[in-house]
């Protein structure tokens, strides 16, 4: 069997109203799906998060020439042909077009043999997973927290039973939002904040003390994500455990982070750590330390399943939360594109079942991105 095939599909959809961090807002959202496709006629899904364009263009002109032809069963040396390929560009684009890669030749692997990607990767741990309210996000001024406690209550409905408001807008907004939303949601439900990268180290302290009354579980990406200074002054000064790591693309990146210290909760995306060879790679490197680790995910229906895959073969740890780490992001925007093979349902206990079968459980065709493409290409054989 050989790859003969690989196909890239540009997707944006518009926001009804500008949201986001405190960093940016979005008025769309962008991804890059790829599909691989084999000549005994299997099909396999990858994404590449953030940069969709400059990623499909790399794949084009460096990724494709190494893996058409080739046996998809051989995901290791694609992955170490892949990383040889990228030059000097290690923690960017390059990086994200082999996640696409890399995690759909696993689609493809776990399809061959029958098996969920989670047993491809030596088995799940676990049926369930918790799942965590990635939301609400910030609108514009006068008033960027105005909508959070009405869509919290939504979400309470749908049974999280953890939830990730953005802050970042100013430190005492931020002490006001995440305190009432305490107030709102009763002891027992968790709550993290996500700053998105928005404050110097001495602001994110500050914020900080802010929300100490709201109890929270963890404070995310405080600062900017190679700011190793930065990241270990919060860790110092921050009671609160200190999460990241999305926005590394590479186990070097996370290396020199975790071994002075810098994160209590390890983060790395699928889409733009190199997929789950890459991710495995910063797995080894959390359980060397001790550290919680769990996927980030903000993308489409193809990163989320994966993510979830990936997430049901990790170690449990305790790490202060009713419930044991890894948890699993569930993106709270109006997002087509996660909802491509109908929405997630959350349990009454909080968690996402793991599908067991061939590979992600994604059934998924080229058909149904039609609406939101925005361009598509072709390489073969």
């Amino acid at each position: 069997m050989k790859v003969v095939e690989i196909r890239g599909f540009n997707l944006s959809f518009p926001l009804a109203e500008p949201m986001g961090n405190a960093l940016s807002l979005f008025r769309k959202r962008d991804a890059l799906v790829v599909q691989i496709r084999t000549d005994a006629g299997l099909v396999g899904w990858g994404e590449s998060g953030n940069q969709p364009h400059a990623a499909a263009a790399f794949i084009r002109a460096r990724l494709a020439g190494l893996i058409l032809g080739k046996s998809p069963l051989e995901i290791g040396r694609h992955f170490q042909a892949m990383c040889g390929a990228v030059g000097y560009d290690r923690r960017g684009s390059t990086m994200m077009a082999i996640s696409a890669i890399d995690i759909a030749l696993h689609d493809i692997v776990a399809k061959m043999h029958n098996i969920s990607v989670a047993a491809l990767l030596g088995g799940a741990v676990r049926d369930q997973v918790f799942a965590y309210a990635s939301g609400p996000f910030v609108r514009t001024q006068p008033d960027p927290y105005r909508q959070y406690q009405r869509e919290v209550d939504a979400y309470l409905r749908r049974n999280f039973k953890a939830i990730k408001p953005r802050g970042g807008v100013d430190a005492k907004a931020d002490g006001l939002m995440a305190n009432t939303l305490r107030k709102q949601v009763g002891p027992d439900i968790g709550i993290m904040v996500d700053i998105n990268q928005g404050y110097t180290a001495a602001a994110a302290i500050r914020s900080a003390r802010f929300m100490e009354e709201a109890d929270l579980l963890w404070i995310e990406e405080p600062v900017q994500p190679e700011d190793l200074p930065g990241y270990l002054a919060a860790s110092r000064d921050i009671s609160t455990a200190i999460a990241g790591g999305e926005a590394l693309g590479s186990l070097r990146g996370f290396r020199d982070f975790v071994t002075a210290g810098a994160f209590d909760i390890l983060q790395p995306d699928l889409s733009i750590c190199g997929g789950y060879s890459g991710f495995r790679q910063i797995w080894a490197l959390a359980q060397a330390y001790d550290l919680p680790i769990m996927p980030h995910v903000f993308g489409t229906v193809v990163n989320f399943r994966a993510s979830l895959q990936m997430a049901a073969v990790l170690e449990p740890r305790r790490g202060g939360a009713a419930h044991a780490y890894p948890f699993i992001e569930y993106d709270m925007m109006d997002n087509p594109l996660l909802n491509l093979c109908g929405t997630p349902s959350i349990s009454g206990e909080g968690t996402l079942s793991v599908p067991d079968v061939p590979g992600t459980g994604l059934d998924l065709d080229a058909e149904r991105l039609e609406p939101w493409i925005t361009a598509s290409w072709t390489e073969r054989l």
